[in-house]
């Protein structure tokens, strides 16, 4: 398995070191089932120089129905580059309805198997359920958010894993907040910033306004000390544009103080950073606004765009961020973290082309609506939503799935399947356009139809690896 190891632990030993990396050969993809089947994790071969290029060529099907496996995470990751005991063999599969955790072997790409399941009963021992973004630490664990608590209602919290047993040892916070969702930590800031989505037994009914009014989702984002697990402070993100900020993201340069989260119903990107350079309080400014169109023949008179996934290039010089509802994929310059520069723009479908049957009746953006997406004969279903970015940040890889209950609200016709797109990056000048020979359609793999979501490299990638600086110091 490549990964730019040289006889130590996993990963790279650093952000640069992983840029000139081996071009990513396969991608592991979680698949929630379309209708009601099993849901699967999937490798397909994206190798344009190999025989099976596009095709599907290990997967696992877990056993229960219903799971809604979701996003993941590895067992070691370049947070572990100094101990060459640690090796990056297992994907850690949490599943938001359920409250299951799968455990699945991949050293062999070809032929991955569930090792394996963690039952609710062992996350519900600790009061957490709805479990969300797995990272691998640098201590050998594994932490895992939590969304609720055993009932369903809002609780946010972090479950630890042993990083050998694989079995639930604990939880992370000294302090529980109100809601939680993603986290990204910087160790060597002794620093942790985590999200807020809502309450899980909200999520599961679908996406109702009035949840919102009712204060069942989140508004704020959480600083906490790495070292002590206290928390610091609670950044309340200005209504209505900081509704749902969903992924958070720091520089993959671990002495950068520098993050963005992006807020789905809000549709703005804020940067995070420290008051002072030495201050541990952190202040939210909103550096991206993407409006708000008025409609017709829609659910409401506005459509947000949705900011669903963001990510930041492993050179910390490109933001990349998916407007679900909207349909376009954004690539801005973070060169000045304070000031991003729109720097490219492409539409992957949405829910206001020509063919959606959505008038577009104001639009502070497009003079026109943009048009249907086809690839290979195929209209694409869904919108944009999770983004990974190769090491080298010359390829994005794009699927359509948000969360089943949401899809099935939004996109319909998403029970057919989802797909998963390619976009090129011009890394020197910027700028992203569609490769129009990529597409691989999930609703025509055996056993589903299903729906493409998170999306990880073998070796590691923008979205999985932390980096801790200087480990003896930390």
């Amino acid at each position: 398995m490549p990964c730019g190891c040289n006889g130590k632990g996993p990963g790279y030993a650093s952000p640069q070191e992983a840029i000139k990396g081996p071009r990513e050969k396969v991608i592991f993809v979680t698949a929630p089932h379309a209708t009601d089947g099993h849901d699967a994790l999937i490798v397909v071969d994206v190798d344009p120089q190999s025989s099976s290029y596009q095709q599907v060529v290990s997967m696992v099907k877990f056993p229960n129905k219903g799971d809604e496996v979701h996003h993941y995470g590895w067992n070691a990751c370049s947070s572990c580059f100094d101990k060459p005991s640690a090796k990056r063999t297992h994907l850690i599969l949490p599943c938001l309805n359920s409250d299951r955790i799968y455990v699945v072997n991949v050293v062999n790409e070809q032929g991955i198997f569930l090792e394996k399941t963690i039952e609710p009963e062992a996350l519900h021992k600790f009061d957490v359920s709805f479990p969300h973004t797995s990272h691998c630490l640098a201590n050998g664990q594994i932490m895992i958010s939590t969304l609720g608590d055993a009932k369903g209602n809002a609780k946010g919290d972090f479950l630890l894993l042993d990083g050998i047993t694989f079995e639930p040892i604990g939880t992370w916070c000294k302090e529980a907040v109100p809601f939680n969702y993603d986290f990204w930590y910087q160790p060597k800031r002794d620093v942790m910033i985590s999200t807020e989505w809502g309450a899980p037994k909200l999520i599961k009914q679908g996406f109702n306004p009035e949840h919102v009014m009712q204060g069942q989702y989140g508004h704020s984002v959480h600083v906490h000390r790495w070292s002590t697990h206290e928390l610091l402070q609670s950044v309340a993100l200005p209504k209505p544009s900081g509704c749902l900020p969903l992924e958070v993201r720091f520089h993959h340069n671990p002495d950068s103080q520098h993050a963005f989260t992006g807020s789905a119903l809000g549709s703005a990107i804020f940067h995070l950073a420290p008051k002072t350079d030495n201050s541990t309080e952190y202040h939210a400014n909103e550096v991206i606004t993407v409006p708000s169109k008025k409609v017709a023949n829609w659910a409401l008179p506005d459509m947000p765009s949705l900011i669903t996934d963001i990510l930041v290039s492993m050179d910390d010089k490109y933001l990349y961020f998916s407007n679900w509802l909207h349909g376009d994929v954004r690539q801005y310059d973070i060169s000045d973290p304070a000031h991003p520069k729109l720097t490219g723009k492409v539409f992957l479908g949405g829910s206001i082309h020509k063919e959606s049957g959505v008038r577009v009746t104001e639009d502070n953006e497009l003079k026109d609506q943009p048009n249907a997406l086809y690839l290979k004969g195929k209209r694409i279903e869904g919108g944009p939503q999770m983004l990974q970015l190769s090491l080298d940040g010359k390829r994005l890889y794009v699927t359509t799935s948000l969360y089943r209950k949401w899809d099935e609200q939004f996109y319909p016709n998403l029970k057919k399947g989802a797909s998963m797109m390619l976009l090129h990056v011009d890394v020197e000048n910027g700028g992203v356009t569609l490769d129009e020979h990529f597409l691989i359609d999930f609703g025509e793999i055996e056993d589903g139809p299903y729906l493409a979501h998170e999306m990880r490299y073998p070796g590691g990638d923008c979205t999985s690896d932390i980096w801790i600086g200087n480990p003896s110091k930390i």
